[in-house]
């Protein structure tokens, strides 16, 4: 090969790693984008990936023939990069619009079948102009580099170099473009690119004749003709695409319970995936093309790559403690916990991967020199990648679950060699493997079960894994995909407020909506009111079967209407319409788990407000222990878009697990604080609300903690988190992969930026003054209470834990007696004092109470039953 040749050569393969690189990144924006109307980044690459290789398939299959018949290959090239870029920036500008028609087509409340054929297969339109071209393009270059030479240059050089750009556009996309510059300018970007390879490809052909007919397969040994089964090995192109995205599924959904699910672990999931896939491509193009393809190189690659799943998915078992040595090896960082990320992503994928490439190679080989173009080998293969997401993600994991689906593809591999590969001892002994696998490995469940605790139901969907562990305390805990803990049968005080606060804050509410449903603890105490009818939408059908342990007890006797629970993304439920709600409240949502950045852009909060009635309540829950204050900003200031009269409360007065609302009423107005008091007077809930640290006004107000001013001073000029730039999705990993301080001291910090003054909160009334002082002094209160409980270490001795507390809940109590949560702990301690026969300590503290309370009959009734008369 010439000088020229070879400079032509390296040209045409940064051509395609370019090309790669422009479409991946389209491939993450288009996630992100289709995740906004299916409600979850694991339905949206499932969605995406499908059209994606559908697309691919439709444009090699429909357009690599006409190309290889032309004789102008460079304009066809020039042509399909130009439709890639004009039709992903009309998508940037006008997906918007169709998803709100998917919106609507879906429905509110779809049936699974349905919502999943609407999300594959207008996924596939809306991609398909953009994706078909893609399919294009790599047998286009390679005509176009048949005629500038003698021979073109090897295909698996072509494939392995687009794949090796796929991987740098997956990592610059995610960690880089999109969090920097949003998913509009992302695409611009890309488009650039896609035009630059255009003209390029121009300037290439400029001068050369006619496109001559290749003579062969190049660099591949010439032997005794064979007769070629096409038809078979076309087949198996399709199968084998079919078996490499399926294990990328499968393997994604067992990662999904051991990694933490963010925006960056999908990217290096797909990274390591597509280098294996180059690097066995490039690696067969050098070293297995110096002899002829043949079926026994086939099959010998086969039986290699079913013992090669095998072991990937046996790396599994084993995934949990890799991570922990890992993560125990290189520290608490994000860097460390990417690393480690990795390390399970090669583990799964590393070996697989590199044989997948390899044996693409060889098919495609072998059938080109049985004279199949290569445009019907990648539409064959890229057809059977495009069903894999709805074949393994949608039907087997479901049905057969991870270890059965998985084993399943390593069988289908060895199923794929001919009959005479049985008679090899690594066949019999990879089929021998993967049937005591069958037998006698364990169920692939990465459950994280306390000592002495149990798994209570297991539950693996098609989105996500949902179980619930008990420990051995009996406390039950909701885990999906054992990262992220959904609540426990230990938080019923704190879940119960977070309906109970906003519901108590409306004057007369009858239809209540929450968004997202837990335990389902927090909606059903909503909805043991027989006043209230209450909806809540949930993603994940398999939670709402697995609330029903968490629910029952409540639910024992009621004569309410109770909770109607509806399968449903939150998002598509807010805009498909329908009558108005006096109330709705919000999940705390983990902002940085799949998906969940979604819930709390601008345009959500928007669609929100359109779904309350007049007097219309709205209180979105936040994790604040999952949370950085600089993400909080950004959805703060989203919020105010939306709502720009809302304030900001606590839902309990925890330090370790701090919940934050975000409220406002649809109105603006202020809330009046006579209606609430008769609202507490007269509510129809069947709880006794001071079991609930609600008894009077004050503790339904001494939550809140901003108002307006407050609140846009805090978000200050924080980056809106929008459908364009999601923020927040980005932003949040950070503080999940390596947190920066305890939740206790992001809320005292939190605290001490923010301000309230009692008349941004309440409307004038005939008391205003005194009730203004009297709930001033509750807000110093709590303030002091929680700054105090900072440096608390928890004690079973009394004595130890009185000498913590004593002088500073005092302290509290004398700046507000209204404040419960200070006079109540110190009573239970004067009165174990007593029963620890320390009468003498119990009663001068028992004083100190009544002094400061003298309202609350409490401590002198313990005085009494001390020094009876």
């Amino acid at each position: 090969m010439s000088a020229l040749q070879i400079a032509r050569q390296r040209w045409a393969w940064l051509l395609t790693c370019a090309s790669g690189f422009a479409g991946l990144g389209y491939q993450v924006v288009w996630t992100q984008q289709v995740a906004l109307w299916l409600g979850h980044e694991a339905a949206a690459v499932l969605a995406v990936v499908s059209a994606f290789f559908g697309g691919l398939a439709v444009g090699a299959g429909l357009l690599a023939a006409r190309i290889l018949r032309s004789p102008h290959p460079a304009r066809w090239y020039a042509g399909c990069e130009l439709l890639i870029a004009l039709w992903s920036l009309l998508l940037a500008l006008g997906l918007a619009p169709f998803s709100q028609a998917l919106l609507a087509l879906t429905g509110a409340q779809p049936s699974p079948a349905w919502q999943w054929a609407v999300a594959f297969a207008g996924t596939f339109l809306a991609l398909l102009p953009a994706t078909a071209a893609m399919g294009a393009t790599l047998p286009a270059l390679d005509r176009l580099l048949a005629q500038r030479q003698a021979g073109a240059t090897p295909l698996a050089g072509l494939y392995a170099s687009n794949t090796f750009g796929a991987v740098l556009g997956v990592l610059a996309t995610a960690f880089w473009l999109v969090p920097g510059l949003g998913l509009l300018r992302t695409v611009a970007v890309c488009a650039l690119i896609n035009l630059g390879c255009a003209a390029s490809a121009l300037a290439l052909a400029r001068g050369a004749g006619p496109a001559q007919a290749r003579p062969g397969v190049p660099g591949m040994p010439v032997g005794p003709a064979r007769p070629i089964d096409a038809a078979g090995l076309l087949w198996r192109l399709a199968a084998t695409g079919l078996l490499g995205i399926g294990y990328e599924v499968l393997v994604v959904r067992a990662l999904s319970q051991v990694a933490e699910n963010t925006v960056y672990t999908f990217a290096i999931l797909l990274a390591v995936y597509l280098v294996g896939s180059a690097l066995g491509a490039a690696a067969w193009q050098g070293w297995g093309s110096r002899w002829p393809a043949s079926a026994q190189q086939r099959d010998g690659l086969l039986a290699a790559l079913a013992a090669a799943v095998l072991l990937g998915t046996a790396s599994l078992w084993w995934a949990l403690p890799l991570q922990q040595a890992a993560r125990g090896l290189l520290g608490s960082s994000m860097a460390s916990a990417l690393v480690a990320e990795t390390l399970l992503a090669v583990a799964a994928f590393g070996l697989p991967t590199l044989l997948m490439g390899a044996l693409f190679s060889q098919l495609s080989l072998q059938a080109q020199a049985a004279g199949i173009a290569w445009g019907r080998c990648l539409a064959a293969n890229t057809l059977g990648a495009a069903a894999a997401p709805a074949l393994f993600g949608v039907l087997l994991l479901p049905l057969l679950g991870l270890k059965g689906a998985l084993l399943l593809s390593a069988a289908a591999y060895l199923a794929l060699a001919a009959p005479r590969a049985w008679r090899r001892p690594g066949t019999v002994a990879c089929g021998s493997a993967l049937a005591a696998a069958a037998l006698w490995a364990p169920a692939l469940q990465q459950v994280d079960v306390p000592e002495g605790g149990r798994i209570v139901s297991y539950r693996e969907g098609a989105m996500a894994t949902v179980s619930v562990v008990e420990d051995a305390a009996g406390v039950s805990r909701l885990r999906i995909d054992n990262r992220q803990q959904e609540g426990s049968s230990d938080s019923l005080l704190a879940d119960a407020r977070q309906a109970l606060l906003p519901l108590l804050l409306h004057p007369a509410p009858r239809r209540a909506l929450f968004l997202g449903l837990g335990t389902g603890v927090t909606a059903t105490s909503a909805a043991l009111d027989p006043s209230l009818q209450v909806d809540a939408a949930e993603l994940l059908p398999e939670v709402i079967q697995a609330s029903t342990h968490f629910t029952q007890p409540l639910t024992q006797g009621s004569s309410g209407p109770g909770l109607h629970p509806v399968a449903a993304d939150a998002r598509r439920f807010v805009r498909a319409g329908g009558k108005p709600y006096d109330v709705i409240v919000s999940d705390n949502f983990h902002p940085a788990r799949s998906g969940s950045g979604a819930l709390y852009t601008v345009a959500h909060f928007q669609a929100v407000h359109g779904r309350l009635g007049a007097q219309g309540l709205f209180c979105q829950w936040l994790p604040l222990h999952q949370l950085d204050l600089a993400t909080l900003r950004s959805i703060v200031r989203s919020f105010q878009v939306a709502f720009p009269g809302g304030w900001a409360l606590l839902a309990t007065h925890s330090l370790d697990t701090p919940v934050l609302g975000l409220l406002a009423r649809a109105d603006g107005s202020r809330l009046d604080l006579h209606q609430l008091r008769q609202r507490l007077a007269g509510n129809s809930l069947p709880q006794r609300l001071s079991d609930f640290g609600i008894p009077d006004a004050s503790a339904l107000l001494g939550g809140f903690i901003a108002g307006p001013a407050a609140l846009a001073r805090f978000a200050g000029d924080a980056p809106l988190n929008t459908e364009d730039r999601p923020v927040v999705a980005y932003a949040a990993p950070r503080i999940t992969y390596a947190p920066d301080s305890l939740p206790r001291d992001r809320l005292l910090a939190l605290l001490g930026q923010l301000a309230l003054a009692p008349d941004e909160l309440l409307q004038p009334g005939s008391d205003a003054a005194a009730d203004a002082a009297r709930l001033a002094a509750y807000w110093q209160a709590r303030d002091l209470f929680l700054a105090a409980g900072r440096a608390v270490r928890p004690s079973t001795d009394v004595r130890a834990m009185l000498a913590q507390v004593k002088a500073p809940l005092l302290a509290v109590l004398r700046t507000s007696p209204d404040f419960r949560p200070a006079y109540d702990p110190l009573l239970r301690m004067a009165q174990a004092l007593a029963r620890q026969q320390d009468p003498a300590g119990a009663r001068s503290l028992l004083q100190a109470l009544a002094r400061l309370q003298p309202g609350r009959p409490e401590a002198g009734l313990a005085l009494q039953q001390l020094d009876p008369p």
